[in-house]
């Protein structure tokens, strides 16, 4: 398996912005790892191990992995990161996939409200607190699509 490394992506320019073409190239990889990942982890899933048709014994790394698609998807924009709706598309694939039932999809679609609600409530302007909180959630969210990499196999 090759490991992927996440350099630090935040310059020396002003306002602690990021420099942009770096930094929306690591993002755009990473959120494919991250939904590369997934689908792998889902396809390889074994259905026997399932608790009952809501409940997957990887539910709580998934509802992890939408509470910070919610978070990033907040502040990205909150920074300026011109990504459009790329998080929010990553989630939309999530439900695709993951949502089977209503219950699965109403779990799933609180927790990444929760997370971009939270970091409303949080940060009003992008600093470099949230920008950090950004890196921090892109490597937390390569770490839980490693997990259930290695989970399904």
């Amino acid at each position: 398996m090759q490991v992927l490394t996440v350099p630090s992506v935040i310059s020396s320019e002003p306002w602690g912005r990021p420099a942009r073409g770096r930094f929306r190239r690591v993002v755009l990889g990473i959120a494919a790892v991250l939904v590369g990942a997934w689908a792998f982890a889902l396809a390889g899933a074994d259905p026997v191990r399932a608790q009952t048709a809501d409940t997957k014994p990887y539910d709580e790394q998934l509802l992890r992995l939408a509470e910070i698609l919610g978070a990033v998807h907040y502040l990205r924009e909150l920074c300026s990161a011109d990504d459009g709706q790329l998080w929010r598309d990553r989630m939309k694939e999530l439900l695709d996939t993951e949502g089977a039932t209503a219950l699965r999809k109403a779990r799933l679609t609180r927790s990444f409200n929760q997370g971009y609600r939270s970091y409303r409530r949080t940060y009003a302007t992008c600093t470099p607190t949230a920008q950090s909180s950004i890196e921090r959630f892109l490597v937390e969210g390569i770490e839980i699509g490693d997990g259930l990499v290695k989970n399904a196999r």
